[in-house]
């Protein structure tokens, strides 16, 4: 038996929220627990939209080892 453990290298995770300040809390939460598995951050992409009159703030975070 044996075992083989791969580093993951490359993750995305998206995130919403109902106010900037909540999804901007939401991201730099991620960003400390991915740093537990040396991931850093590589770059934000952030939308906002109105849904039923409110509006939603939307973020997609990428997360790659340092090479």
């Amino acid at each position: 038996m044996s075992f083989k453990l791969d580093l993951i290298k490359d993750k995305i995770e998206f995130f919403e929220a109902p106010t900037v300040e909540e999804l901007e809390k939401k991201v730099n939460e991620q960003i400390e627990n991915n740093q537990a598995l040396l991931l850093r951050l590589h770059s934000v992409s952030h939308q906002t939209a109105v849904v039923d009159g409110r509006m939603i703030y939307s973020a997609a975070v990428h997360f790659k080892t340092e090479s």
